[in-house]
């Protein structure tokens, strides 16, 4: 009898929740025949369990030996990622509010302090009272025609640059701090992927 192909593609990061059984379709994308596919997609390759930790990282290897056993005669192709991370999501506490509205706080008020030191480090003051000069002639302490716009001017700055308003999308393009974020979590994935094999291999030489 020919031996059959499997193809499958690890997914980069998946969420679960505790005592889960996570399937082999949950964790790859399967193309195989429809008998194959059939014994495969329910196939349980991990059980969360209330030990683990945020962070699991199931391999590819691991995978393919489990397929193995359930399909001895097919032939399996790896596609992609060699490890998807399991992200265990766990009960949202009732002070999780509390926390996200101080945090909140704590942000607004820092980046309004930070915002007022710059511009009296600068001394926009006194530059606004300049061009107020250069245009009218006259001097003015507080020229609030150009204060005023520079204050809208400023807020809609920040709201271009990071493409939100509220939840809603300005246009399609990824924002900077969108693009710093989506980099960060890369290598913050590599490290835990890189870590989980530094200690599979202590266990196993450990045994």
């Amino acid at each position: 009898m020919q031996e059959s192909t499997v193809y499958i593609r690890m997914r980069q990061k998946v969420q679960v929740v505790l005592q889960q059984p996570v399937t082999l379709e949950t964790v790859a994308q399967i193309v195989a025949s429809p008998s194959a596919f059939k014994k495969l997609k329910d196939l349980v390759i991990y059980q969360v369990k209330p030990a683990d930790k945020h962070l699991v990282v199931i391999d590819v290897m691991k995978v393919v030996k489990q397929i193995g056993e359930v399909l001895p005669n097919c032939e399996v192709q790896t596609v992609g990622p060699a490890q998807t991370i399991l992200e265990i999501q766990f009960k949202k506490k009732k002070m999780a509010a509390v926390y996200f509205v101080l945090v909140w706080l704590l942000l607004f008020i820092g980046s309004a302090l930070a915002i007022m030191n710059f511009h009296e480090d600068v001394s926009m003051q006194i530059v606004h009272q300049k061009i107020y000069h250069m245009i009218t002639g006259s001097y003015n302490s507080q020229p609030l025609l150009l204060q005023i716009p520079y204050s809208f001017g400023l807020g809609l700055g920040m709201v271009l640059f990071f493409n939100h308003v509220f939840k809603k999308r300005l246009n399609e393009e990824p924002s900077p701090l969108e693009v710093e974020m989506f980099k960060y979590q890369q290598d913050l994935d590599q490290y835990v992927i890189i870590h989980e094999n530094k200690e599979t291999e202590k266990k196993i030489h450990g045994d």
